[in-house]
């Protein structure tokens, strides 16, 4: 087929393609089809491939043009996109399908002319990447950190006994409550009620927030009382509303926590024979963690600064996707449809556009951000050799206590290496970052807090 083109380009990392298709073509394309129904159409009174072409065109015309005409577009699209001389920064996106413009004029005596707008790979000139400076805070971990962490040891191997049907319920107890509001009349009001709720008296993990309430009762015992939430009370349902709401406490217990001693070390893993192996072993990894932590924030800030220096149009089609892929993500959190969470989400008043225009910031940036990342690992022809990912196997291997093949088994049976290798490509890069700019220490913050820095 013969076909020319021309490029335009548009705003936001998009582009005009017009392609022109000769007329021989076009007509032989037409031809072609016509013939191909000939041979296969059933019409009454004649036989199969016997109808006349003069009567399947007077009967079938406008149907058949049309037909040619998706053909022809659709062959004249994938013969300019196969082609290996076709610029790759002119192709469209994954994700961006061409879309023709306006309706194009189907003559079989003439030149089909017409044209797709479609997104493609932004063009991305990274700015001034060396020699910046950024300030990230300041941490170490504390006997204090070794001792909230100690704690959570002794929580997760508490053990749970229930209580005397005498005893009242205390703060740190783990009560199990049926519950609901309750109309004027008394009567429970449908949809609100809850059966066998289980959470921890003083932990507030509850819908209406009635640990005070609860405590002093005792098991078997009913309950009903009113309780007026704030202004700016979490969830909005409840915000500024008065309930009368009724509860029964069914289940009453206590958790014994273990003593900080040997046992409890060995009780948690036969690897560590005394309390200060555990000890050691807790420091080492919340040492590991922060220093993780810490280089994260480096980078993240490096990048903001190289985003400033560095203007990217984003594609639109490129931010629905990553906006797409947020509601997946939370779906799958909630193991739910997106279209339940959608549904959650409007319960407090706001709607699945407002949700995206307040992550919409947020995604173009994480984008723009992993474009220049992209940029740089290629402009710096950075790339992961077979023995640095045998190297990574083995690592991988000892912290999850296997063997390498086995690692490299499941990354091939799972298609995965190459994003393994992705991983060994941006790591490289980071380095380089980190190694060719100056990173001042600021103020210092406690582990907890820095640990929830967000970049």
């Amino acid at each position: 087929m013969t076909v020319s083109k021309e490029i335009t380009r548009l705003e936001r990392s998009s582009v005009k393609l017009t392609l022109t298709v000769g007329k021989d073509d076009v007509g032989s394309h037409y031809d072609d089809l016509v013939k191909d129904y000939a041979k296969n159409i059933q019409m009454p009174g004649f036989r199969r491939g016997k109808v006349p072409h003069e009567v399947l065109v007077r009967k079938f015309g406008d149907a058949l043009k049309g037909e040619a005409l998706e053909r022809t577009i659709e062959g004249a699209l994938t013969q300019v996109f196969d082609d290996e001389s076709f610029a790759r920064e002119d192709k469209p996106l994954p994700y961006s399908t061409p879309k023709v413009e306006e309706d194009p004029k189907f003559d079989t005596a003439a030149d089909l002319v017409f044209s797709v707008v479609y997104d493609v790979l932004p063009k991305v000139t990274v700015g001034q990447y060396k020699g910046l400076e950024v300030e990230v805070p300041g941490a170490e971990v504390t006997d204090a950190d070794i001792d909230r962490e100690l704690e959570t040891v002794r929580e997760r191997n508490a053990v749970v006994l229930d209580r005397d049907d005498s005893a009242a319920a205390e703060k740190d107890n783990v009560v199990t409550v049926n519950y609901g509001e309750t109309n004027e009349d008394g009567g429970v009001i449908p949809g609100s009620e809850r059966q066998d709720f289980v959470f921890t008296l003083g932990s507030g993990y509850n819908i209406y927030q009635f640990d005070d309430e609860i405590t002093g009762m005792k098991k078997g015992e009913t309950k009903d009382f009113e309780k007026t939430f704030p202004a700016d009370f979490s969830d909005t349902e409840l915000a500024g509303k008065t309930k009368k709401i009724r509860v029964t406490l069914t289940a009453l217990k206590e958790k014994k926590l273990p003593e900080l001693n040997d046992d409890l070390a060995q009780d948690v893993d036969e690897k560590y024979k005394t309390l200060g192996d555990l000890e050691n072993n807790i420091r080492e990894r919340m040492r590991k963690n922060l220093e993780n932590r810490l280089r994260d924030i480096k980078i993240s800030r490096l990048l903001e600064k190289i985003v400033e220096n560095t203007p990217v149009d984003v594609p639109e089609s490129m931010i629905r996707l990553e906006l797409d892929s947020r509601w997946r993500n939370l779906a799958r959190r909630f193991n739910v449809s997106v279209e339940n969470v959608v549904k959650i989400m409007e319960r407090d008043g706001r709607s699945g556009e407002d949700i995206q225009n307040e992550w919409r910031p947020g995604a173009v940036k994480a984008l723009h951000s992993r474009l220049i990342v992209e940029t740089l690992m290629d402009d710096l022809s950075l790339a992961a050799s077979d023995e640095e990912l045998e190297k990574e196997f083995e690592t991988m291997a000892q912290k999850e206590e296997t063997t390498a093949e086995e690692v490299k088994k499941y990354y091939e049976e799972n298609s995965s290496t190459e994003y393994l290798k992705e991983e060994i490509r941006e790591r490289k890069l980071f380095d380089i970052l980190l190694a060719e700019n100056t990173i001042k220490t600021g103020k210092t913050e406690n582990y907890l807090d820095l640990m929830m820095i967000n970049g």
